[in-house]
Parts: structure tokens; C-alpha cells; sequence
């Protein structure tokens, strides 16, 4: 595999872990294959491509999922059991998760038919009684996988503690959990008489709580009202008092509520004795000081299921937090993890790590792997309905900023507020031996962004000047997409705008007049007009081709406003399109999708990644635009399933925009480095060792981490060809002293590709078609990509 190959196959969802596992539970029949799937011409896409000005789009030749076997780690019945905010009171909630019950009912609809022979499922052993077993009406309607993670689910019940689904997104964790508690609940009997609650029944075991993102609730009830028939109440809202007294009656079996309703309510609720507990979502377990974590802890029970598709999303220690609750002590103390997991995990994933490191690494990542497959079964696409898909490929593209997008990030870098942060460790030019932050340059009265925070407080804050941070990244985040974005908005507070429009007239300096002044233009033309963003010139030309070929394409951006230009953008180009953002009523988003999946004319799909990134069901696009990438790389990948999910009959081709570099080459970077660390804990991967920066570690900050890294200039070279070059010349030094077994050391500065250079376009012109495809460096993609 090559280099570049690697580097993209990073930012996979965590990957097959078949190689780890240990024998399956039982034998899986063959999937059906799909009738009448064609692949498109191999030279369809490469015609498209033809037809652009420069060769420096990547590759998108069409390549087949394979067919990988896997096995399920077998179960054993004697099994044992830095500080962030609240992400409980995020209002974005409300946009994430309402749309999901949208997207999950699609799956069970597609298939309510039968898949197998009219039959119960039995889970219990031979001999014991009662027989435990999933209903012959549910179980000739599961996937083999799914009755595979009923059977885990059982195990997990038999044994008395919980654990972790972590099947990919779309693969039907909710049915999986509703069989299994139907053979629990011995739901032999179909619809009809058995809805209503057997004197003899009432009393025999607890009842099931379930916990989920507010929009998802009624989804629930719904899904159990398809497949089982339970007593469902729901716990929310105005009725939560009657719901309770039902249930103290034994007049529930299955009682659902949200995830802030249960934070609210979790005192009250954790009296009583729960049979099994579900958290849908389960990520959300990953901060071990929200209230809702807290809550969670104080369920009386030890049959905690946790359903998620993104078991680690950014730090190791994510995976403490998740499986300390679904099975209490299963992974040791926290400060234990931290040491025997954590620690050496990350260390010996630098690249230039001593041989000793890297082999304690992979010891422990064995060991981790082993003890978290005792509690979590994780299946992938490419595991169970990869022979019912024809495959995605990920591409990534380097855009090069226009020059006055250059102009405008570097007066941005040269603000006394970015300065500040810049320099805040050099010694303080009042000649005391202190450094800038601890002494006279702890405050930025004569800065830009600075005052507006600290209106009203002259003396600064506790945190100053780290609190300039996050405002300045965000800045250079809107300069790299579009310079729109970085004027005022009419629709803020009068202050804000003033702010806003200091802020402008300081960046776009003597270019004032070339973007209009400081004000947000309303011009149709001027907003369109993509002579000023070198993402928008890649996105005309690719999308141009795409039109040509009759692709369907869903184009996602997480800013509103960067939604508003592109949409005018498509308005000027011809394109019919379609819009879903979190302004979107709820009782729209259905149809806009169902429109979007009938309709031959509908050609583009532009949505919010915030609001339709999850739980949208967009099987009839074929082309994915991740306009502005995300921190935390489960975003982006959440996103492309929309369309790379179940039902998809075509092949699928992603696009990643980058703004060559900027500081989203390091938002990329960061995302291999995360998605990195997922799969050698989370799967037990082999990865490259790219990356010399160390996570939560100040003596290895390296390329990724730091606040000098955040606000590095980038503008003369390609920040991803200096990791990439660095491996290499890693690689050759090992060559050549692996005899001596002498340690890698550090290899000093980042090297900067001399000016017309051939090292990465030489490089990607001979990749694979399935690898990841890297613009040039030098130049650093030309004008237009």
C-alpha cells in the first residue's frame, strides 16, 4: 500500500477488526446480491475530469468495496465487569438530532419483508429454561448481522453486565435492540391481544429505559410498534408526572425519554429498579463532567447497552468514559487507563518514536483491543451490506486561496490579537525575565477582537489572552472559505456588527474596494462571482463536469452563511436544488428529502452538516461535497453517509475542500491523527506514524498541537507535503540504520518543497485509483484548484 494510499484510508471509519476477533457465534449465510447494479464506464469520471483546465483534481476511476469475512468476538459468560462543558446544553442539539428519526425508520421499511425462514431466533442454551428466543416475525425479517448483535446483546443480558453496539451508522442498532428485548420479554405472541399487558406478566421483571436525543423519542415508539408488542410510554414533556405513577403501577414495560429530560429528572428516575438500560447515541457518555454523565452513573443497574456508531470521536479517553458506564470497572481505574492505555498509545504513535515505545504501543493496544471486544461488537458497511453497495471513494482537494484571500489571512496573522498568542512565550520586552502572557502583554487593549470581549472589564479576564482563541480561528476558518463571511451580519446584535466591520476594514486594508467595503453585499452577482474563492472555483468546475454525467450531488457546509453564497452560486449557475439548514421546519424535511430521492431534476442538495448531517436518508446522490471540514473527523464522515448507506446502488465519490495552506490543512491533519488513534484502540489497526505531535502532551506538541501551530504561516508551502516528507525521509533513515537498530531522532525544521518541485505531483499522478489524491505542493495548486 502506498504512502498517500495510507494516509487517506485513515479517515475511514474505524475499519474491520476481523483480525482481532476471535471465532464467530455462529455461521453467517451469504448476503443477496444486488440485481441489476452496473457499475458506470471506468472512463466516465475520467472524461469529466478531462475536461478541466489543470490535472490537479484527484482521480475518481471507479474501485469495488471488497467482500472481507468477518468474525465476532466470542463472548465469555464469566466476564467481569481535561475538562470540557457542558455538551449536555448545547443548543445545536435541537438541529443535530431531530432529523434522525427521519433517516432510522428507513432501513426497517426497506426490510419490513422477509430475509429468512419463518422461524424464532433461540438465544438461550440447550436445556435451560424458559427458552429464551427473538419471535419468528421478527426474526425472518432481520439481517444475518442483526441477529448476530441479538445474540451479543443476550450474551451481554446473560452475563449481567452491559456493553457497547457499535455497528456503523445505518445498520440497524435500534431493530437489533428491540428483537432482543422482545426474546427478553418472550414477545412470542404477534399484534393483537398480546398488546395489552398479561396479569401474569406484570411483576416479572423491570421495565426498560431508554434514553435518547429528543428527536429520536417518537421514533422509538414507533419502532416498537412495527416490530414488538410492548407498552411504550414516553417520559417528556407536560405528562411526565402520569407517565410515573404508570409506572411505579407496573402499568410500563418500555419507558423512553430524552437526554435533557432525563438530566432534569435523573434523581428521580434512577430510584427506580431498571431491568436494562439503553443510551442511543452513546458518544454522548464521552465527557466524564457533563451532568448528564453523572446522571447516567446513577441508574440501578448493570445492564447498561450503549448504541453508538462513533465508539471514540477525539481522545482516547473517550473510551474509559463510555465503558466505565456500560460496564463499571471493566477497564480498570481511570488513572490506570490512563497510564497503561493512554500514555503509551499516543507516545508510540510519533513518528519518530523509539523502537521501545512503539513496541510497548503495540503490546497494549492488543491488550486493550481484547478487553474491549469482552463488551462491544462493532460490524461495518463493508462487513455486512458491502456486497449490496458498489464502494466510496475519498478524495481530498487542495485549493489554493486566490491572492487576495492570501492577503487578507496574512494581515489577519499580523493583528496585535494574533500576535499576542503568537508571542506569548518569548520574554517581555519590559526586560523582565517573564514571558509576554505572565507579564505586560497579557491584555490587547489596542487589538481588534480583544476590546469587544472585554467591554466593560478593561483589566481582561482570568483566562486572557487564551480567550482570544477560539474568536481568531474562527476568523481565519471564514477567510479560508469565503471573505463574505468575515463582514458584519445584518441579522447580530448593533455591537457585534461594529466589531464585525473594524475587524473588516483591518483585514481587507487597501482590497477594501475590491470586495465592496466592509459591508455584507446583498449583490446577486458579487456573492456568486468566484474569481475571490479558490474553493468555490474547484467546486464550479467539478460540479460542471458532474451536471454533464447526470450526477446527483449533496453539497454540506456548517456555516448558514457560506449556505446563503453557495445557494446563489447554484442560482447562477442553472443547478436545481434543494436546501435544508436549521431553519427548516420539521414537517418539511421529509418531503424535501423524498423530493430530492424521486425527482430526476433536483441535482444538488444543500445542507446544513449541522442539521442534515445525521439521521437523512440521501441514497439517490452518488457525489459528496464536504465544503469546510470539521474538528472532529466523525462530523465529516457522518455526513457522507447521507449518501453511502443502505439502498445505495451507486458508486460514491467524495469530495474533501481544503484551503491549501491555511489553517485547515491542520483541521485535516488533526482529523487523520484522531481517526488514527480510533482504529489502533478501537480495531487494533496498524497506522503510520505520520504525525510527531503528541495529544494533551506540552513536551510534544509537534506540528498539530499548540497555539503556534494554530496561527503558523502557512502561505508558501503545503503544510500536508511537509508531514508527508517527513515520513519518507523517516522511512529511508530506518532503511539505512535498522541494521545498528539505532532509534529514530528528531529530524529538526519541516522541510519546505523547493520551488518547482515534482514531489507531489509526480507522486499523485501515479497513485492507484482507489488512493487518496494530494494536490501539487509548490505552487500550491495553481489558480483555479
Amino acid at each position: 500500500m502506498s504512502l498517500l494510499r495510507s494516509f487517506k484510508e485513515t479517515l475511514k471509519p474505524c475499519c474491520n477488526s476481523s483480525s482481532f476477533s476471535q471465532p464467530s457465534l455462529s455461521q453467517q449465510p451469504p448476503l443477496p446480491s444486488v440485481i441489476n447494479q452496473r457499475k458506470p464506464p471506468k472512463s466516465s469520471l475520467s472524461r469529466q475530469l478531462q475536461r478541466l483546465e489543470h490535472d490537479y483534481l484527484p482521480s475518481t476511476q471507479e474501485s469495488h468495496f471488497g467482500n472481507p469475512k468477518f468474525s465476532l468476538p466470542q463472548l465469555k459468560n464469566n466476564a467481569h465487569m481535561h475538562g470540557q462543558q457542558d455538551d449536555d446544553d448545547h443548543q445545536e442539539e435541537a438541529e443535530e438530532e431531530e432529523v434522525k428519526e427521519f433517516g432510522r425508520a428507513e432501513l426497517s421499511r426497506v426490510q419490513f419483508e422477509d430475509t429468512g425462514p419463518y422461524e424464532p431466533l433461540v438465544l438461550s442454551s440447550d436445556g435451560e429454561f424458559p427458552i429464551i428466543q427473538v419471535p419468528a416475525y421478527i426474526n425472518c425479517r432481520l439481517l444475518a448481522h442483526q441477529r448476530e448483535g441479538v445474540k451479543f446483546l443476550y450474551m451481554l443480558y446473560k452475563s449481567n453486565h452491559g456493553g457497547i453496539l457499535g455497528d456503523d451508522m445505518g445498520l440497524g442498532k435500534t431493530i437489533q435492540t428491540i428483537a432482543f428485548l422482545a426474546a427478553v420479554y418472550g414477545k412470542d405472541e404477534e399484534y393483537g391481544d398480546s398488546r395489552v399487558l398479561k396479569e401474569n406478566q406484570i411483576g416479572q421483571k423491570g421495565p426498560v429505559l431508554i434514553i435518547c436525543p429528543t428527536s429520536v423519542i417518537c421514533n422509538w415508539k414507533c419502532e416498537f410498534s412495527r416490530w414488538a408488542p410492548f407498552n411504550v410510554s414516553l417520559y417528556h414533556g407536560s405528562s411526565c408526572e402520569l407517565i410515573l405513577e404508570k409506572l411505579q403501577a407496573n402499568g410500563v414495560e418500555v419507558l423512553v425519554t430524552s437526554f435533557d429530560t432525563f438530566r432534569i429528572h435523573g434523581n428521580l428516575l434512577s430510584e427506580i429498579k431498571w431491568e436494562i438500560v439503553v443510551v442511543d447515541e452513546a458518544h454522548r457518555l464521552k465527557n466524564e463532567k457533563s451532568k448528564f454523565y453523572s446522571a447516567c452513573l446513577e441508574i440501578m443497574t448493570r445492564r447498561r447497552i450503549g448504541l453508538t456508531g462513533t465508539i471514540m470521536q477525539n481522545k482516547i479517553m473517550e473510551l474509559f468514559n463510555l465503558f466505565d458506564w456500560a460496564a463499571p470497572g471493566s477497564l480498570g481505574t481511570r488513572e490506570h487507563f490512563r497510564e497503561f492505555y493512554d500514555e503509551p498509545l499516543k507516545h508510540g504513535q510519533r513518528a519518530t518514536a523509539p523502537e521501545r515505545f512503539v513496541r510497548v504501543a503495540g503490546e497494549r493496544k492488543q491488550h486493550l483491543v481484547a478487553v474491549l471486544h469482552k463488551y462491544m461488537l462493532r460490524r461495518t458497511k463493508e462487513e455486512t451490506i458491502g456486497q449490496l453497495m458498489l464502494g466510496k471513494e475519498d478524495n481530498v482537494v487542495f485549493c489554493a486561496m486566490s491572492e487576495l484571500q492570501k492577503r487578507v489571512y496574512q494581515r489577519m496573522l499580523q493583528l496585535p490579537d494574533v500576535q499576542c498568542l503568537i508571542n506569548k512565550d518569548l520574554p517581555c520586552s519590559c526586560g523582565s525575565p517573564l514571558a509576554q502572557v505572565e507579564c505586560c502583554k497579557r491584555i490587547v487593549p489596542k487589538g481588534i477582537i480583544w476590546p469587544y470581549l472585554h467591554r466593560g472589564s478593561p483589566e481582561g479576564c482570568d483566562s486572557c489572552p487564551f480567550c482570544l482563541v477560539l474568536p481568531c480561528l474562527v476568523k481565519l476558518q471564514q477567510i479560508s472559505n469565503h471573505l463574505e463571511l468575515i463582514k458584519p451580519n445584518p441579522r447580530d446584535e448593533p455591537d457585534k456588527q461594529r466589531k464585525d466591520a473594524e475587524f473588516a476594514s483591518a483585514v481587507f486594508g487597501p482590497d477594501i474596494d475590491m470586495v465592496g467595503g466592509n459591508a455584507l453585499s446583498k449583490s446577486f452577482m458579487d456573492l456568486s462571482d468566484t474569481r475571490y474563492c479558490g474553493k468555490m472555483r474547484a467546486l464550479e468546475k467539478l460540479m460542471s463536469s458532474w451536471a454533464l454525467m447526470g450526477d446527483k450531488i449533496l453539497l454540506f457546509s456548517y456555516s448558514v452563511r457560506m449556505l446563503d453564497i453557495l445557494e446563489k452560486f447554484l442560482i447562477r449557475k442553472g443547478f436545481c436544488f434543494s436546501r435544508l439548514d436549521g431553519s427548516t421546519p420539521t414537517n418539511m424535511r421529509q418531503s424535501l428529502v423524498d423530493e430530492f430521492n424521486s425527482s430526476p431534476s433536483k441535482q444538488v442538495f444543500l445542507i446544513s452538516t449541522r442539521a442534515g448531517g445525521l439521521g437523512l436518508n440521501l441514497v439517490s446522490a452518488n457525489r459528496v461535497v464536504i465544503f469546510d471540514p470539521n474538528w472532529n473527523p466523525a462530523q465529516d464522515l457522518q455526513a457522507q453517509d447521507r449518501s453511502f448507506r443502505f439502498g445505495q446502488r451507486r458508486h460514491v465519490v467524495v469530495f474533501r475542500l481544503l484551503a491549501a495552506g491555511s489553517l485547515e490543512e491542520l483541521v485535516y491533519s488533526r482529523q487523520v491523527y484522531k481517526q488514527q488513534l480510533s482504529n489502533i484502540a478501537v480495531s487494533g489497526k496498524m497506522e503510520k506514524r505520520y504525525f510527531e505531535g503528541v495529544q494533551d502532551c506540552k513536551e510534544f506538541q509537534g506540528e498539530l498541537f499548540g497555539i503556534c501551530n494554530l496561527f503558523r504561516d502557512l502561505s508558501d508551502k503545503l503544510f500536508t507535503s511537509e508531514i508527508l516528507e517527513l515520513h519518507e525521509k523517516q522511512g529511508q533513515q530506518h532503511a539505512e540504520h535498522h541494521s545498528d537498530k539505532q532509534e529514530l531522532t528528531s529530524l529538526g525544521s519541516l522541510p519546505t518543497p523547493a520551488e518547482g518541485s515534482e514531489t507531489f505531483s509526480s507522486v499523485s499522478k501515479n497513485l492507484h485509483p482507489s488512493d487518496i489524491e494530494i494536490a501539487a505542493t509548490d505552487k500550491p495548486v495553481l489558480e483555479d484548484l
